[in-house]
């Protein structure tokens, strides 16, 4: 009689939501929960908590959450500013950024005073608005979103409507894709 075969141990994976959000989500947790201070090595515990993601998707995602390197007691680590944060950059990576959001969300603008009317996809106000707090644009004071609009409070007396405009006429620019240099 054959001994009896032994099974082998299954790894269980924990089940996580394939959208960008969720990724994006179990990356800031995994950076604020331990010192990462490689691509490879928080693409080795993404893979760990059942979330696959090639190089390039991951140093986009980075990109896309602010993350940068900062010097810590265990080294040069990743760190994610905290949420709310304006993320720094340069001009252009700002620009980028917010550019495809734009491009993707952005159904049409409206400068009334001191106020920009953002109209949006249903679900993509709350996004858009997000993105354009983390942008840290220096005309731009916060912004208020709802499920397909976002109001832009601009900085400047309601008075005045002419920088308002201008800043409405550049997000347009960003949505449809020519955005060299707008916001530098």
């Amino acid at each position: 009689m054959a001994a009896p075969r032994r099974a082998t141990p299954r790894k269980v994976v924990p089940l996580v939501p394939v959208t960008k959000a969720a990724r994006q989500a179990r990356i800031v947790e995994l950076l604020e929960g331990a010192a990462v201070s490689s691509q490879t090595e928080l693409g080795r515990l993404l893979a760990a908590a059942g979330v696959e993601v090639t190089q390039a998707t991951l140093s986009r995602d980075l990109d896309e959450l602010g993350a940068v390197k900062v010097r810590t007691a265990a080294g040069m680590t990743y760190a994610v500013p905290p949420e709310g944060q304006p993320r720094k950059g340069t001009p252009e990576a700002v620009d980028a950024r917010l550019a495809r959001l734009l491009e993707e969300l952005l159904i049409g603008a409206e400068a009334t005073g001191g106020l920009i009317v953002l109209r949006t996809p249903p679900g993509g106000a709350q996004l858009l608005g997000s993105a354009l707090d983390r942008a840290g644009l220096p005309e731009v004071a916060g912004t208020v979103a709802g499920d397909d609009t976002v109001v832009l409070i601009t900085r400047q007396p309601p008075a005045k409507a002419g920088p308002a405009d201008a800043l409405a006429a550049r997000l347009l620019r960003l949505a449809e894709g020519r955005h060299q240099g707008d916001f530098q």
